[in-house]
């Protein structure tokens, strides 16, 4: 049987992966509602969503994959946590332009 700490380890990669999918899921829906209404402000709230979720959490997931099974050194945290920060800031400031543009 499983230690508890084994069961939380999957249970934490099962969430993070299902955080990107999903995430991938609902930026590809905003893209789709932007290309049928052919919005410049849809355009930068497909593109923020996408970057917020699917793209950050994947990074975060595959960095911290590859980080624990030692497939990297830890001397790549510290970038790995910069991308991910960046691509949460973008998707971040791209959906606050998408709420106050008039386009």
């Amino acid at each position: 049987m499983p230690s508890i700490a084994t069961v939380i380890d999957w249970v934490i990669v099962v969430l993070a992966l299902g955080s990107t999918l999903v995430g991938g899921y609902v930026g590809y829906q905003a893209y789709r509602g932007y290309r049928r209404h052919d919005s410049r402000t849809m355009q930068a709230l497909s593109m923020g969503l996408f970057f917020l979720t699917a793209v950050a959490f994947g990074i975060a997931f595959v960095g911290s994959l590859l980080l624990r099974e030692g497939y990297i050194g830890l001397q790549y945290q510290q970038p790995l946590t910069l991308v991910t920060r960046l691509f949460q800031f973008l998707g971040v400031l791209l959906i606050a332009y998408s709420l106050h543009s008039r386009g």
